[in-house]
């Protein structure tokens, strides 16, 4: 009984096969993969010695799922036509290496089904959020431009409901020159219009105003959700993850998952305003 060595594939890569029978009469190998006979001596090729530390899976691991079924296939089937007669392969073992195999290759194939579903879905956010230019929209900020006596609208995200919604106005020195009691608001955004004028309902000048947000649960702890500032979409960028970003107005990019609200440039809030929520 002798062994055999197979070649696989264009580059050359030799195997160690099962051992085979010399079963003929004169001794002569029974056996064609590669082996050398001469009146019952059994010869190789002479390059098993240099072949046999090959890393088969290292090589095959770059390769794409069907040629890995495919390399995986053509080795069972030598080991099975080189197996020995009187030792066969259980058939146990074949049936296990062959649901490993189809276990691989369908992961391969999920993967890169997942991956082309992906792409699929941040192609269309991109279009989607093309369609953004030029609206205005809600997104994370602080910051409230009041120009020609008029306050661009802002609002607040808030992740439950909440029975005591305050926000607080600064002018740019950092002074606060309102307070706007929202009372009881519903979880979601909470979008504002707001009359710029002071606690004593004087009108403040133009320019750029911060605002912040807080309640309190009813066991006296004191919460600053998410506020929101309004600006204008005028471009669409790609962010390093791979997903739209939307270049605003007043200088910020926010993704486009984070756009709370899309309104024309005129908009109409069901919220408060100062004038009719605010306390001295």
């Amino acid at each position: 009984m002798t062994s055999s060595f197979t070649t696989i594939g264009g580059s050359g890569t030799t195997v160690n096969s099962l051992p085979y029978d010399t079963m003929s009469s004169n001794g002569q190998s029974s056996g064609t993969s590669g082996a050398n006979t001469t009146n019952g001596t059994a010869g190789t090729n002479g390059t098993s010695g240099a072949n046999s530390g090959i890393n088969v899976a290292s090589s095959l691991s770059t390769t794409s799922a069907a040629d890995l079924q495919t390399t995986f296939l053509k080795l069972l089937v030598t080991q099975l036509q080189n197996q020995d007669p009187t030792s066969p392969v259980d058939s146990s073992q074949m049936t296990s290496q062959l649901a490993q195999i189809n276990t691989v290759s369908g992961i391969a194939q999920l993967n890169t089904a997942l991956t082309s579903l992906s792409s699929q879905l941040t192609a269309g956010q991109q279009t989607q959020a093309a369609m953004l230019i030029g609206s205005n929209v809600l997104a994370p900020g602080n910051t409230v431009p009041v120009k020609s006596g008029a306050a661009s609208p802002f609002g607040v995200q808030l992740t439950s409901a909440v029975s005591n919604l305050t926000i607080t106005v600064k002018n740019a020195s950092g002074v606060v020159v309102n307070t706007i009691n929202a009372g009881a608001q519903s979880a979601g955004t909470v979008p504002f219009n707001w009359t710029p004028t002071d606690t004593a309902g004087n009108k403040l000048p133009d320019g750029t105003y911060t605002i912040s947000a807080s309640y309190t649960d009813t066991s006296g702890k004191q919460y600053a959700p998410t506020t929101l500032s309004s600006a204008q979409v005028l471009s669409v960028i790609k962010q390093a993850d791979g997903t739209p970003g939307l270049v605003l107005s007043n200088g910020s990019t926010v993704g486009f998952s984070q756009v709370a609200s899309i309104f024309p440039n005129t908009t109409k809030s069901a919220s408060t305003s100062s004038s009719s929520s605010s306390t001295n």
